[in-house]
């Protein structure tokens, strides 16, 4: 079913994500309605409607569908219970499962493999028993993670000795884990591609992206890798959207390793940080192909027009927003959160390199 301009569209998540896909959703004709907690969130700042309330609160749910001729999620922690509930009788693009699998990293990795993508060895860690002999299968050092919740380093503990795995599990207070061999990469990449109502798929150029204390701190496109290394990871991104009936843009993290190959780390059933770039940089950004994509409207071209970098804003990082949109060739993004946290996302920027 395609959703026409002049509709509007439901986003389940008030953040910085959810701002941006308001804008390009303006952008083609849309009105927004937004379903957060919170108050004075980036995306209600900006949107047409705003429904405060808890995510599974069903008559907040059953609001948001009544407006709404189609809905989306701009988090992967969006109550799978939430998603499920709406999509009974309403249009919820990308689809509950999608939500599903990228929430437990084990089913996450279960997943990738069943088809066909490769990923670091690991071992689902839910009791104390399992991790006997562990440290003989993964060698030295592994990660220790939760399955569920954690980002930007938050629910691991990477694992150097195998007297550690014990300690290191209860450091993550004995939660359902994962255990993962430690990858020896050479770069972190990241594709993101976008995967129309029928079926057609467009791809984003691999960027390269550097982390700084869990946290991406950059992202540069295209990346410095040879033909033969995008085609492999556009066809894993194409096996994740279709095993998955995806629609919508999804970013697929990858690791670059020693021998060359790539492993696939993890998926967000969302658009994401390591392509802000496209807004600029790109033909199309990765926000209008979203809502394009959830819309039943055809994709727009991801050609690139500019080399680029994009540099997160993390706390008071923000307060340099002023002197740095004074740069050359150089756009910031300013999310409009109220408190400017340490490790807090605040903003953007993208510089165009030719």
């Amino acid at each position: 079913m395609i959703v026409s301009p002049g509709a509007t569209i439901g986003i389940i998540g008030g953040g910085q994500l959810g701002r941006m896909l308001t804008q390009a959703a303006h952008k083609l004709g849309y009105r927004v309605c937004i379903l957060t907690p919170e108050e004075n969130s980036p995306a209600g700042q900006i949107a047409d409607e705003t429904i405060i309330a808890a995510y599974k609160r069903e008559d907040a749910l059953d609001e948001l569908a009544e407006k709404c001729g189609v809905i989306t999620y701009e988090f992967e922690n969006v109550p799978v219970h939430a998603a499920r509930y709406l999509a009974r009788d309403h249009l919820v693009r990308p689809n509950p499962e999608a939500l599903r699998v990228s929430q437990n990293r084990l089913d996450e990795k279960s997943f990738l493999n069943r088809n066909g993508v490769p990923t670091t060895i690991f071992a689902a860690i839910n009791q104390l028993d399992d991790l006997n002999g562990q440290g003989v299968i993964m060698g030295m050092p592994c990660v220790l993670k939760t399955q569920r919740g954690g980002y930007d380093g938050k629910g691991q503990v990477i694992v150097r000795d195998a007297k550690e795995l014990v300690p290191g599990w209860v450091e993550l207070m004995r939660q359902p884990s994962i255990l993962e061999s430690f990858v020896p990469f050479t770069h972190e990449l990241s594709i993101i591609c976008a995967r129309g109502l029928n079926g057609s798929m467009a791809f984003y150029p691999l960027a390269e992206n550097d982390h700084q204390n869990h946290i991406l701190h950059t992202s540069t496109v295209p990346a410095d890798v040879n033909d033969m290394m995008t085609m492999r990871a556009q066809d894993m991104a194409r096996k994740i959207a279709e095993g998955l009936d995806y629609v919508g843009v999804l970013a697929v993290e990858l690791f670059e390793t020693e021998d060359g190959s790539l492993l696939v780390n993890e998926i967000a059933p969302r658009v994401h940080n390591s392509g802000h770039w496209s807004i600029e940089a790109s033909q199309t950004s990765q926000f209008e192909n979203h809502i394009r994509a959830i819309c039943g409207l055809p994709l727009g071209p991801t050609t690139l027009k500019h080399k680029a970098v994009m540099t997160n804003l993390i706390g008071d990082d923000i307060h340099q927003s002023d002197d740095i949109a004074a740069r050359d060739n150089t756009f910031v993004h300013d999310y409009g959160k109220e408190e400017a946290r340490p490790g807090r996302k605040m903003g953007h920027f993208t510089t165009l390199l030719d």
